[in-house]
């Protein structure tokens, strides 16, 4: 069995009548359970400093610190482990009470208590298991999705490049050799200068739409500083399609080193503006970027009518794909919305303890 497994099986047992510990010990090592004990709160949070369990069995009436006193101060701690209330006869709506805070079960000390033990233990090691497979394969998926992800932006990435410097180039090089046919054709055939232009024409809007193309599937530069380019020009191409004034504000430089987190941030703002243009009928829209000590945070304001009239599902659908891209970036996102005052959106990098 490996240390982890080893601590998962520890139970903690926090009480000051000596003998029913020896009980509870004795009972709980038949079943295979490794034990530790205090028989006090001080002694608890002294233990917990350095020992590690998977479970604490902890009485209420402690003789210096309440038990519900303990469990706040574990939790303010970061020390907090799972935990059974054991209390005394007469006082179990205290113990459910504490179930409301977070305990798995209570136990009674009555005449049955150390027959009832055992079962009360497995059944909340067992719930512990589960959820703890339960939060590792769902870690696992958040994984594999993020990866998924990451390879769907990088061949997005790719095929803009592809695009730009490769079709791009050769629509660019058959636009001169068209003019310089254009010309020609003005000594030689008049007649076909028209239908010469017109092939320009289309040539040229042809590279129009392969630059726009794309931009659309690797709109953020490698760069560190592309993040902020990108944006800059979000706001300015919001702008341009008229009857919204938008703006990005970024007062100091936020260099991001990751284009996978900074392509999500910016699909993120692509999704915001998109939803208040849309839905909302801003007047004004503001995508704002800022850093301090480390952590960034990305934002986006507008005027128009909130959340409240929109119950349109394409944009719950968009609220939702926010959240999700936030959070495979490890950010948290928020959104305070007040009917006939505007939206904020805000995605924040977590703060690293």
């Amino acid at each position: 069995m490996n240390s982890g497994s080893s601590t998962v099986r520890k139970i903690f047992i926090v009480d000051d009548d000596a003998g029913l510990v020896r009980l509870v010990e004795k009972s709980l090592r038949r079943e295979g359970l490794a034990t530790a004990s205090a028989s006090s709160g001080q002694g608890a949070i002294t233990w917990l400093k350095s020992g590690f369990a998977g479970l604490m069995l902890l009485d209420l009436k402690l003789p210096d610190i309440d038990g519900k006193d303990l469990i706040h101060q574990l939790s303010e701690s970061g020390r907090h482990l799972p935990f059974i209330v054991i209390t005394g006869q007469g006082d179990e709506r205290v113990a459910v009470e504490m179930m409301k805070r977070g305990a798995l079960d209570y136990l009674v000390k009555d005449v049955h208590f150390i027959e009832f033990l055992p079962a009360v233990v497995r059944r909340a090691l067992s719930q512990l298991e589960k959820d703890a497979r339960l939060a590792q394969a769902e870690e696992q998926a958040r994984q594999l999705e993020k990866e998924i992800l990451e390879v769907s932006e990088n061949e997005q990435r790719r095929i803009g490049r592809d695009l730009h410097d490769g079709l791009g180039q050769n629509l660019t090089a058959l636009e001169l050799l068209s003019q310089a046919l254009v010309g020609k054709l003005k000594l030689a055939a008049p007649g076909l200068v028209q239908p010469a232009q017109e092939i320009t024409r289309q040539i040229r809007a042809t590279i129009k739409q392969t630059r726009l193309l794309s931009h659309n599937l690797s709109p953020v530069p490698l760069e560190a500083e592309g993040l902020m380019l990108a944006l800059s020009e979000l706001a300015a191409g919001t702008e341009a399609i008229g009857g919204v004034k938008c703006e990005f504000h970024c007062p100091d430089p936020v260099l991001l080193s990751d284009p996978t987190t900074a392509t999500h941030l910016y699909r993120i703002a692509q999704e915001a503006v998109n939803n208040s243009l849309k839905h909302a009928g801003p007047k004004n829209i503001r995508i704002s970027l800022r850093q301090a000590n480390g952590e960034w945070t990305l934002s986006l304001e507008d005027d128009g009518r909130g959340l409240e009239k929109v119950s349109n599902q394409k944009t719950g659908s968009g609220l939702h794909i926010m959240k999700y891209r936030a959070k495979l970036i490890g950010a948290t996102l928020g959104i305070h919305s007040t009917p006939q005052q505007g939206v904020q959106i805000t995605c924040s990098s977590k703060h690293k303890e």
